[in-house]
């Protein structure tokens, strides 16, 4: 098992050799949300009605308030009912030497475990941010990776991984997100992340399909 200095070295090592490459879009640019692939993180049903995509970052305090105190209702209510598909994009924001490397470690977990992966990390933001290590902030997100620790480390170096990373940036700013967290609920930019505000603009998206 390789150790967590040896996965801290590697991860940081991503953030300093795959720098954010995609500059943000004018503002007047047509916002165009990607469609959802099978390269993206997908949380409910395939053939739910509805598809809320999320770009965010694991630096994003924001980020974090919403994925600890509003995503598990919104999942209760919204995905686990088969209303939604839920889409996690990876948008990093400053420092890049945290977030970079933790949007390499979720998406190198086992495809099935990234939104356990993707908590973990939400929940240890704080810690960090005041003065925690990163690599006791990476350790429980590894541990529930469904990974080891040298297979992490091995698609954290690899170029796949980067270019998935700068994909999620491309469609971000493509849809005119340059900041975090942002929702589009059927490809419409929602700027109410209340669970309240994303409840409306789901119940908008539904009665459009009748």
């Amino acid at each position: 098992m390789v150790g967590g200095h040896r996965l801290l070295m590697i991860l940081a090592a991503l953030a300093l050799l795959a720098p954010l490459t995609v500059a943000s879009a004018p503002a007047s640019a047509v916002e165009q949300v990607a469609p959802v692939t099978a390269a993206d993180r997908v949380l409910g049903r395939a053939d739910a009605p509805v598809t809320v995509i999320e770009y965010a970052s694991f630096s994003c305090h924001l980020c974090a308030d919403w994925h600890q105190f509003v995503f598990p209702v919104f999942k209760q209510r919204l995905i686990d009912t088969g209303q939604v598909r839920f889409v996690f994009r990876n948008l990093p924001t400053a420092p890049e030497q945290m977030s970079l490397p933790a949007a390499a470690l979720a998406r190198c977990a086992a495809p099935e475990r990234f939104f356990d992966v993707a908590s973990t990390l939400m929940r240890g933001q704080e810690a960090v941010l005041r003065g925690g290590t990163l690599d006791d902030w990476w350790a429980p997100a590894v541990a529930a990776s469904g990974r080891t620790r040298a297979q992490i480390d091995a698609c954290a170096a690899t170029p796949a991984t980067r270019a998935a990373i700068n994909r999620d940036i491309a469609s971000a700013h493509a849809a005119g997100a340059n900041s975090t967290p942002a929702f589009f609920v059927n490809g419409r930019r929602v700027t109410d992340r209340s669970l309240g505000g994303l409840e409306v603009a789901v119940r908008a998206a539904q009665a459009e399909r009748r």
